[in-house]
């Protein structure tokens, strides 16, 4: 029963990516408009200051590659395997952050297919594309086909790994893991800005959007829930009278 329950699981969220990563292909097309809004978002948010003072503050080769590689392993090893850490040890915590993913993910879609923005690496706002440069994972050319390099707003990086940080810290007890936990979200987001992958307007969007995705996951808990393993309560020992 237990290993049932996992590939159901397993299944459930395998269906979910792959139904959120085939909706970003589907709106991956008008760059642009892409590139308009990027302009516009840069006039809204008063500019690129920040992002390029961040960007030039960290220009070291090894913090480069530091955050380059943060920025790869946020969303494809450390959510998956948090989440696959929680399923087992935290199921109470694991089920709210699974449907926070979920719940988020679907509302993300409707944002990039209503709004694609180019993110800053490609926006020609004079930011470097530190992934590219510093992983072996080129963020252009062919690898596009396996994601949709116009889906800046919302970061999901950000709102996930801030989701992840509070739910890390609600599984332990102990002081400096929940602090090390807390940390994450913040890392994140500043992996996110200083690679060139991000607005700040993005990390504002993308903790928005997790935010509600969190509020939607509360009305949607009872159909989404499953039957997590728990521990059997011990049963009851009853002395025999003479």
């Amino acid at each position: 029963m237990p290993r049932r329950r996992g590939l159901r699981e397993l299944a459930l969220f395998g269906l979910a990516y792959l139904l959120y990563n085939a909706g970003r292909w589907v709106t991956n097309g008008d760059v642009d408009l892409a590139l308009s809004n990027a302009r516009w978002l840069v006039e809204f948010q008063g500019g690129v200051g920040i992002e390029r003072s961040v960007q030039a503050a960290l220009d070291f080769t090894p913090v480069a590659w530091l955050l380059s590689h943060i920025y790869l392993a946020a969303q494809i090893v450390v959510l998956p395997a948090a989440l696959l850490a929680l399923y087992h040890w935290r199921p109470g915590i694991y089920l709210p952050l699974r449907n926070t993913v979920i719940a988020t993910w679907m509302l993300a879609l409707v944002v990039y297919a209503l709004f694609p923005v180019a993110p800053p690496r490609l926006a020609g706002v004079g930011l470097a594309d530190w992934v590219s440069q510093q992983s072996a994972v080129a963020l252009a050319g062919h690898s596009t086909v396996f994601y949709n390099p116009i889906a800046a707003v919302p970061s999901l990086h950000c709102g996930f790994a801030f989701a992840l940080g509070i739910a890390g810290a609600a599984a332990t007890s102990r002081p400096w893991l929940r602090a090390l936990a807390l940390l994450w979200g913040p890392l994140v987001a500043l992996s996110t800005i200083a690679t060139g992958n991000h607005f700040v307007f993005d990390v504002a969007a993308g903790l928005a959007v997790t935010l509600l995705g969190a509020a939607l996951q509360l009305t949607l808990r009872i159909p989404w829930s499953v039957r997590l393993h728990r521990r059997p309560l011990a049963s009851p020992i009853h002395r025999s009278s003479t």
